[in-house]
């Protein structure tokens, strides 16, 4: 396997404790009575209030296991009760069988600003402020200016590199370095690493096993060490694909200032593993699921997230690269993300 990093389930297990594996059974024993529920032909007002009751009682045992680890941020346990419908809402719509590409894409923009909203704005308070003045379109009497001030971030936000783990998350991190620029005094348009992570899909959760592709990955460690690096994917099923990069990045001498992991949903033992395996990382997630199937994929969870996102490649074609994955997003997207999109680009020809 030249050229290829490759990292086991088995791994990523040994960083857990004996108390995260005791939680993590009595969430599981909890979904699986919950399976029996979806057993039946149609959800009957029984198997309604049986369901509620068990999410609840999930709900609770994970809000305590986030409660005593501070580096786990779910959305709807750190903000006020009258913020959770809004996650939730958001979140029923992107797992709807019903939801399409474009409403996806929708979504999963209006997903991360929330969670750029919870890392960095709900910390603000008692900061230094930004002033920006905007010119208007208004002309009469004179030409017009707006003042608006918001919270100063920028200590927090200018040394970020934004680490894609392609292809899934090519979108939420151009979504989250166009959060950066947005709030940045300077307008500061984060760098691009990109890594090709993919998991062996033949393999179970208990012997899974995930694979960096260096040849096809583009990135400077110089330009990563001492950085803070963001890494925003959709969903974090098991961690694997998180801590085999960052390990890889460690090897070889990289020391970032900190790791954040932003995801739309999180199952509890990918989050638990992250924290567990990286020292200075913190998981920021809009929802968090109770468990994982035996193929490693998150239940009730909302499918494939990048096929999702950007359309499933063709066919007998091999996967698409990276310069087709932003050419298939389209104008709309191509002018919403252009910034990005050009640091993008000089980071893959320019290798």
């Amino acid at each position: 396997m030249r050229n290829k990093i490759l990292l086991r389930a088995e791994d990523l297990d040994g960083y857990l404790t004996e108390n995260d594996k005791t939680q993590l059974a009595r969430v599981s024993g909890l979904y699986r009575e919950a399976l029996f529920c979806y057993d039946a032909a149609v959800l009957g007002r029984k198997e309604e209030e049986k369901l509620i009751s068990l999410y609840n009682e999930m709900g609770g045992i994970m809000q305590e296991i986030c409660r005593d680890e501070k580096n786990i941020r779910v959305y709807s346990f750190v903000t006020p009760h009258e913020s959770h419908a809004q996650a939730s809402r958001l979140i029923s719509k992107l797992r709807d069988v019903r939801t399409g590409h474009e409403e996806f894409i929708y979504y999963t923009q209006r997903a991360y600003e929330m969670l750029f909203n919870m890392a960095y704005g709900m910390t603000a308070g008692g900061v230094d402020k930004n002033y920006f003045f905007i010119k208007t379109p208004v002309t009469a009497p004179a030409q017009n200016y707006a003042v608006h001030k918001i919270a100063n971030i920028d200590d927090r936000i200018m040394n970020t590199v934004m680490c894609v783990m392609l292809r899934g998350a090519l979108l939420p991190s151009m979504i989250m370095s166009k959060e950066i620029q947005e709030y940045s005094s300077e307008g500061y348009v984060t760098p691009f690493a990109l890594f090709k992570i993919s998991r062996d899909d033949t393999k179970k959760e208990n012997n899974m096993e995930y694979i960096l592709d260096l040849d096809r990955s583009y990135f400077d460690l110089e330009a990563l060490d001492g950085k803070d690096l963001v890494f925003a994917d959709p969903m974090n099923a098991t961690g694997g694909s998180l801590v085999t990069v960052v390990k890889h990045l460690l090897s070889q001498g990289v020391k970032p200032k900190s790791v954040q992991f932003f995801n739309a949903i999180a199952a509890l033992k990918g989050a638990l593993r992250v924290v567990r395996a990286l020292d200075n990382c913190q998981v920021f997630t809009l929802w968090m699921d109770p468990m994982l199937n035996e193929m490693a994929y998150i239940m009730p969870g909302l499918g494939d997230a990048g096929d999702r996102i950007n359309g499933k490649d063709a066919g007998g074609t091999g996967q698409r690269n990276i310069m087709q994955l932003i050419a298939d997003y389209g104008s709309n997207i191509a002018q919403l993300y252009r910034s990005q999109l050009r640091e993008i680009e000089a980071t893959v020809l320019n290798r």
